[in-house]
């Protein structure tokens, strides 16, 4: 099966500690509380979360991402499979400014009507993901009552 890759880079800027955005994104079951467009995330193991995302456009995306390294407060990295196969980085940086949050993500599109379109509606699918980052980074804030500085 050929898989139509994509790279995202997001960041976030909070104004607030390290160690409340980490927990924040470690308690990936919470998601949904304050993440618009996470409609389930279902702790498997200690390593091992599936989810569902939703956002404007008429589709759901569901995939397993399994930890492979955990830095706590600093890095988090793994693997995604189901209907996203690929590669996640997060990285989180403490300024006197607050915290920067990188996600990398690196993964491919396993559905057979997703990569048909892939060259035509890739735009449309990059655009999709950008609005459920910018979505996370402003429910992280109101979630943690803090400002979001920069979202990109």
């Amino acid at each position: 099966m050929r898989l139509t890759q994509y790279r995202f880079l997001t960041t976030w800027l909070l104004d607030t500690e390290i160690d409340r955005v980490w927990d924040a994104i470690y308690d990936a079951r919470r998601w949904p509380e304050w993440w618009r467009g996470v409609e389930r995330v279902v702790v498997i193991g200690d390593d091992l979360w599936r989810s569902t995302w939703k956002s404007l456009l008429p589709y759901r995306l569901t995939f397993d991402f399994e930890i492979e390294r955990r830095e706590p407060p600093h890095v988090l990295m793994g693997r995604a499979d189901g209907e996203l196969a690929g590669t996640g980085q997060w990285r989180l940086y403490e300024s006197p400014e607050g915290t920067a949050s990188t996600w990398d993500w690196r993964v491919g599109t396993t559905g057979a009507w997703m990569n048909a379109l892939g060259p035509l509606a890739r735009p449309a699918f990059a655009w999709n993901h950008g609005w459920v980052m910018r979505q996370g980074g402003k429910g992280l804030a109101r979630h943690l009552g803090c400002q979001l500085l920069a979202a990109s």
